[in-house]
C-alpha cells in the first residue's frame, strides 16, 4: 500500500498548496466568493461537473447499481439532467443578475423582502449537503489507512476546510479542476474497464445476473419520479450551484459550460451503475452495497491504479464539500448575519468582506466537522437537505424567474408553508419516505399563488429594474440590505 498511500498524500498536499495560492488572488469579495466572475468554458464547465458529482454520486452510484443493475444510474442521471435544464433555460439570467446568492435574487425579484427567511432554508440545506459530504471521508479513509471514524472526519473536513477558507473560490475552483481529471482518469478511464474485464465482459454479467439487473427501469417508477423531483428540481435552485453560476465569464459560458458539465454527469451515471452491476458480479454477498466502491477498488485493481482510484473517490467527496461549504458560509454571512444586523455595504469596504467571509468559512467548517462527527446516516441527512431545498424555495425562485404576477407575499407564504409542511411531513410519515417532498411542493405551490393573486402586484418598478438587472443592462452594485425591524 506504500505507492498508493504516496498518491494520496502527494493529492492532499496539493489541495492545500492551492489553498494557498488561491489567497493571492483573493483579494476582493468578488474574487473570493464567486472567482471574479473571471471563469472561460472548459475551467468552468469542469468544476460544475467536480461539485454536483460528490460522493453520493460516485460511492452511492456505485452502491445504486451494486442492488438495482443498470437502472441504479437514475439517481445521478437525474443530477445530470437538472444541470442540462439549468444551463439551456436558466443560467445565462442567472449569470446575468450579478449577485452572490440565491437569497439576493428573490429580493431584486419582490422587491427586498424575502431574504432573510429563505436565507435561512437555503443555509439549512447547505449545511447539510456539507455534513454528508464529510460524513463520505470517514468510508475513504477507513479502506486507506483503517482510521477511527472521528479522525477520518477530522482530517478530511481540515483539509476543505483549510483551502477553502485560505483562497474562497480560486482555492476551490482549482482543487475542483484537479479533481475533474483525477475523477475522469480514475473512474472513467481506470476503474469502469477494469472492472467490467474482471467481471467477465458484458455477456458474462448477463449471465450471472437476473434480467432485471440490465432493465433501464428496475429501480422502479415512483423511485424515478421521486429522484426527478428532489435532484433534478434540486439542481435548478441550490445556493452551491447557483455560486457557480456566478463565477462563468459570461452568459453563454454558463449556458454551454454548464451543458458540457451536464452531458458528463450522464456518462458518469451509467459508468458508476456499470461498476456496480460488475462488483455484483465479483462479491455477489456484500453485506451493504455502500461498500462495492471500497470493495472494488481495494480488490480488483493494482497497486499505484488503488492509489489513484481512491484518490478520485476523495477528490469526488472534496469537491462537493468544498462548494457546500462555501455556499454555506455565504449565504450565513451575506443572507441572515448582515440583515440581521442591518448592516449597509459602503464603499472601500471589500477588503473587509473578505476578512467577515474568510472567518464565515471557518466556522460554518467547524461546525460541518461537529455535526459529521455526531451523524451516522448519510442517506438521511441528503434527504433532509433536499426535502427543504425544493419544498420551500423551488415555487418562489422558479415563479420569480417565470411569472411576474408573483408578489413578495406569496413568496414569503410558499416558503413558510413549504418548508413547515416538509418539517411536519417527515416526522409523520419518517424522512424517507416520499410524502414530504410531493406534499411540501404541493402546498408550496398553493400558498404561492392564492397569497400572490390575492395581493397587491409587484410593484412597476421594482419589476422594470428585475427586467433591466435580467437582460444584464445594469452594473453589479447591489441595493442595501433592508434592516432586520423593517
Amino acid at each position: 500500500m506504500a505507492v498508493d498511500y504516496t498518491v494520496i498524500v502527494v493529492y492532499l498536499a496539493g489541495m492545500l498548496a492551492m489553498g494557498w495560492w488561491g489567497m493571492r488572488r483573493a483579494k476582493s469579495k468578488s474574487e473570493f466568493l464567486v472567482a471574479g466572475r473571471r471563469l472561460g468554458p472548459a475551467m468552468y464547465s469542469g468544476t460544475m461537473a467536480a461539485i454536483v458529482l460528490g460522493g453520493a454520486s460516485t460511492i452511492g452510484g456505485v452502491g445504486l447499481g451494486y442492488q438495482y443493475g443498470l437502472s441504479g444510474a437514475w439517481m445521478v442521471f437525474t443530477i445530470g439532467l437538472g444541470l442540462l435544464a439549468l444551463s439551456v433555460f436558466f443560467s445565462a439570467r442567472i449569470a446575468r443578475l450579478k449577485v452572490y446568492t440565491v437569497s439576493e435574487m428573490l429580493d431584486l425579484r419582490y422587491g427586498g423582502r424575502a431574504g432573510v427567511i429563505s436565507g435561512v432554508v437555503m443555509w439549512a440545506y447547505t449545511l447539510m449537503l456539507a455534513v454528508t459530504s464529510t460524513i463520505a471521508y470517514a468510508t475513504i479513509f477507513d479502506v486507506l489507512f483503517d482510521m477511527n471514524r472521528t479522525l477520518a472526519i477530522i482530517l478530511g473536513g481540515s483539509i476543505v476546510v483549510a483551502y477553502s477558507t485560505l483562497g474562497g473560490m480560486w482555492s476551490i475552483t482549482l482543487t475542483d479542476m484537479v479533481q475533474f481529471v483525477v475523477k475522469t482518469i480514475g473512474v472513467l478511464l481506470l476503474l469502469l474497464p477494469i472492472a467490467v474485464i474482471k467481471a467477465g465482459g458484458f455477456s458474462e454479467m448477463k449471465a450471472k445476473l437476473p434480467t432485471e439487473y440490465f432493465d433501464p427501469l428496475g429501480i422502479g417508477g415512483e423511485t424515478i419520479f421521486t429522484y426527478v423531483l428532489i435532484y433534478t428540481f434540486g439542481m435548478l435552485i441550490g445556493q452551491d450551484i447557483w455560486q457557480r453560476v456566478f463565477t462563468a465569464r459570461s452568459d453563454k459560458t454558463a449556458k454551454w459550460g454548464g451543458t458540457v458539465a451536464g452531458t458528463y454527469c450522464l456518462v458518469y451515471a451509467l459508468a458508476g451503475a456499470v461498476i456496480g452491476t460488475a462488483a455484483k458480479v465479483l462479491y455477489p454477498k456484500l453485506p451493504s452495497a455502500d461498500t462495492a466502491f471500497a470493495t472494488i477498488v481495494k480488490d480488483e485493481l493494482p497497486v499505484g491504479v488503488r492509489g489513484l482510484v481512491l484518490a478520485a473517490a476523495l477528490a469526488a467527496v472534496m469537491s462537493t464539500s468544498s462548494g457546500a461549504l462555501i455556499a454555506c458560509a455565504t449565504v450565513a454571512n451575506n443572507d441572515i448575519w448582515a440583515k440581521l444586523r442591518g448592516v449597509v455595504k459602503r464603499d472601500g469596504e471589500e477588503h473587509d468582506e473578505v476578512k467577515g467571509n474568510r472567518a464565515f468559512i471557518l466556522i460554518m467548517g467547524v461546525a460541518v466537522i461537529c455535526t459529521a462527527i455526531a451523524l451516522n446516516n448519510v442517506v438521511e441527512a441528503l434527504t433532509v437537505a433536499y426535502n427543504l431545498l425544493v419544498g420551500g424555495l423551488l415555487v418562489p425562485i422558479l415563479g420569480g424567474l417565470l411569472w411576474k404576477r408573483g408578489t413578495a407575499a406569496g413568496a414569503l407564504a410558499s416558503v413558510a408553508v413549504g418548508g413547515l409542511a416538509v418539517i411536519g411531513l417527515m416526522a409523520t410519515y419518517g424522512i424517507l419516505a416520499n410524502e414530504p417532498v410531493y406534499y411540501g411542493l404541493l402546498s408550496s405551490l398553493a400558498a404561492y399563488v392564492v397569497v400572490s393573486l390575492s395581493t397587491k402586484p409587484t410593484d412597476a418598478a421594482v419589476l422594470a429594474a428585475w427586467r433591466e438587472r435580467l437582460a444584464g443592462r445594469t452594473p453589479e452594485p447591489l441595493p442595501e440590505p433592508v434592516p432586520a425591524h423593517q
